[in-house]
């Protein structure tokens, strides 16, 4: 209990401080809780002796569900829509060509033995959503690339989860049911949408119905409505992981009450998980165990990353039209993380002999995924000319928060580049009804909105305005920028900037 009052919370405050610190190289911060928990574990300053597989795989799966939803609740229509072939493809027989061409690699080219070979390919055949959407929020890239990847990342841990039980049982009485894994396979992605569907539905009729006076009741209806959606999805034998990002992703994008500050507590809820996770994970391991096997887990790295992911990629694209730098990045972005070392626990629980090699092979691979391209997307969009310019945090921001129903929501939109490039007057824009443009945040100030003011390029104008208009919003303003722009292409400004700024 001691431990659990003063070495946790050093160890989480170590995380942060350590974070904030590497974030100049772009460190990710998974790669750090990793790292803190390894510093901290008995194999380095033996400040917490922690080797309970069984809590750790319980705790990882907990965390995800909260990732996960969130994942999905900040995933927009229109990116969904846009990328929903190519991020399902690479999810489902995406993942079954990444583990044949690695049990074809590593069995018949290198030579491993049948059953180590079967278990390495099925367990790390899947991308890992904590992981990505950790890294990728992070990194400032077209919508849709960003978006197949992510949800590629979020719908294929149910076929990674299906190819492992199918291997272990195969290894183990010789022969599967195919006919029951078939019918298994297709209920778990067909019932999963289905039931975070509607249980999304039931979810927005509790928080538009019930009108607590305390606000943190909302936070708890969430935490409860979340886990119940994982929960019921995998009791009738779905894949609860699909349901809560299916769940989240109707959610995110309906509007009800409270919605702002839910937003807010899921992204604190899923930074905690995903550190906490990837903490704990790091204190299960034990490196002095990779002296006689990392370069096993080296090998299996590199034959994931530069040959089974890059030809399942290009081979569950094809006809896609993604063209070759973004199935070049996506290849890249194959991170694994939390899942496949949650599926590495598996052969140990089920009493096989190799469970722990299996287990320290997929984690020290998993280990150099996150450091490697974890560590380097960055670099290689640019290389790729992928990267967009970055655009900074506003200084301020504004909230809506409503103990009531409404449709009146707060947005903010991104003005195009060039940055200070002269665009419309906000008094000359033709608004719908009951718009109003509060806010224009340029750089460190924030520009208080009249109708003499000028927008610019890069500006980030936040609109109060009813939820059905924020298309037709957004429309309006950018093309009035676009318009000006093309019948001034000299870029003079044509209306003197009037409007007081103030130092945020």
């Amino acid at each position: 209990m001691d431990i659990l009052y003063t070495i946790g919370p050093l160890l989480l405050i170590a995380v942060v401080l350590a974070a904030v610190w590497l974030d100049r190289w772009s460190v990710p911060v998974i790669l750090v809780a990793l790292g803190a928990g390894i510093l901290f574990g008995s194999d380095v300053l033996d400040l917490w002796n922690f080797g309970n597989v069984s809590l750790t795989n319980r705790a990882a799966n907990f965390a995800l569900v909260f990732i996960l939803f969130n994942g999905g609740f900040h995933t927009q229509r229109r990116q969904f829509r846009a990328v929903a072939l190519p991020a399902g493809g690479l999810a489902t027989w995406g993942v079954i060509c990444t583990a044949l061409f690695t049990f074809g690699i590593l069995h018949y080219g290198l030579k491993w033995g049948l059953e180590e070979s079967l278990l390495l390919a099925v367990i790390i055949s899947s991308t890992d959503a904590a992981a990505i959407f950790s890294i990728l929020r992070r990194q400032s890239l077209p919508p849709k690339l960003s978006a197949t990847v992510e949800i590629e990342s979020a719908a294929n841990d149910p076929m990674a989860i299906l190819l492992t039980v199918v291997a272990i049982e195969a290894l183990q009485t010789g022969s599967a049911q195919w006919p029951l894994i078939v019918v298994t396979f297709i209920w778990k992605f067909t019932a999963a949408p289905v039931i975070g569907w509607l249980l999304a539905k039931v979810s927005l009729w509790l928080f538009d119905t019930l009108r607590p006076q305390e606000r943190g009741h909302y936070y708890v209806l969430s935490l409860g409505l979340i886990l119940l959606i994982y929960g019921i999805a995998e009791l009738l034998g779905a894949s609860g992981m699909l349901a809560v990002f299916i769940a989240g992703y109707v959610m995110g994008n309906t509007s009800f009450v409270h919605k702002q500050g839910v937003t807010n507590f899921l992204g604190g809820l899923s930074a905690i998980a995903n550190i906490g996770m990837f903490t704990l994970m790091g204190l299960l391991v034990f490196p002095h165990q990779w002296a006689t096997l990392w370069q096993k887990g080296l090998i299996l790295f590199l034959v994931l990353t530069f040959l089974s992911r890059p030809l399942a990629v290009w081979l569950g694209t094809i006809g896609m039209k993604l063209g070759w730098r973004n199935k070049l990045f996506i290849s890249w972005a194959g991170l694994r993380g939390a899942v496949p070392i949650v599926l590495a626990i598996y052969p140990s629980a089920a009493g096989m002999e190799s469970g722990q090699e299996i287990f320290n092979l997929v984690f020290f691979a998993v280990l150099l995924s996150v450091l490697v391209q974890g560590s380097t997307l960055g670099v290689v969009a640019r290389i790729l000319k992928l990267a967009i310019p970055a655009r900074p945090a506003p200084p301020c921001s504004l909230e809506l928060i409503t103990m009531t129903e409404s449709d009146l929501d707060l947005f903010t939109i991104d003005l195009p580049d060039p940055q200070g490039a002269p665009g419309p007057v906000i008094g000359q824009l033709r608004l719908p009804p009951g718009t109003v443009i509060t806010l224009i945040t340029r750089e460190n100030d924030v520009v208080v909105p009249k109708g003499s003011t000028q927008l610019l390029g890069w500006d980030q104008v936040t609109v109060l305005a009813h939820a059905k208009d924020e298309e037709d919003i957004r429309t309006i303003i950018l093309a009035a920028f676009e318009k000006r722009d093309e019948a001034n292409p000299k870029g003079d400004a044509g209306v003197e900037e009037t409007s007081p700024a103030v130092s945020a």
